[in-house]
């Protein structure tokens, strides 16, 4: 099974990808480490990329899925993988779709965990991170004992400027102006399934097991 994880940033979708992965058996592939991964063993791919960041330039996106391409040829991929942080765009998932069909594959499934922004802006909001140690907290789903201080090593908890309302807004205009249109790309495709995210955790992880599950008998 071949998916695709949709959804807005502070959706959950990196953690449900990385669920079914532990679940199925199969990789959870997140662009960002391919891309760390060829940096760091200074593969030909790799090589290629660094002349690109090192001029602080984003890298190209037929470069990336060259990455992503070797990345799912290998063979922990052979039964499939969860494909997460991929495509951000509709040119991109034309590419990927077109390199996708050279190698004779496809996506199975697109699967959106859909929160309404103003859960994304809480849910960031909520969010307060260890200065020592870098444990992470909630003030409402996973709140530490003492108010602002870490369980762990006592250091001072605080709210990353990455979770501030007005940046969080920021994010998800970017969002709904390039990433959303993925949605209407996959349904029109017929391989999108969507999922409450504004539900527990565990919740959203059973809707997706339970659309895997029908999938894989279709």
């Amino acid at each position: 099974m071949k998916i695709i994880m949709l959804g807005a940033p502070g959706a959950g979708k990196g953690t449900q990808a990385m669920r079914i992965a532990e679940k199925y058996g199969i990789p959870h592939v997140s662009t960002g480490d391919i891309l760390r991964a060829n940096v760091k063993g200074d593969t030909p791919l790799g090589q290629k990329a660094k002349v690109f960041m090192n001029q602080g330039l984003l890298v190209p996106d037929d470069l990336v899925i060259d990455m992503l391409m070797d990345r799912i040829g290998q063979e922990d991929c052979k039964n499939g993988y969860v494909l997460d942080g991929f495509p951000r765009t509709i040119p991109q998932a034309e590419s990927l779709d077109a390199a996708l069909g050279k190698a004779g594959e496809k996506i199975d499934l697109a699967i959106d965990v859909d929160v309404p922004d103003d859960h994304i802006i809480t849910r960031m909001g909520g969010r307060r991170a260890c200065l020592g140690c870098g444990a992470t907290y909630h003030i409402q789903f996973h709140p530490p004992k003492k108010e602002g201080i870490c369980d762990v090593c006592a250091e001072k908890l605080i709210l990353r400027d990455d979770d501030k309302a007005e940046t969080v807004q920021k994010r998800l205009d970017v969002y709904h102006e390039q990433t959303q249109p993925l949605i209407d790309y996959y349904k029109k495709a017929g391989i999108l399934k969507t999922v409450d995210g504004t539900m527990q955790m565990d919740s959203v992880f059973e809707a997706i097991v339970q659309i895997l599950g029908e999938s894989l008998w279709q």
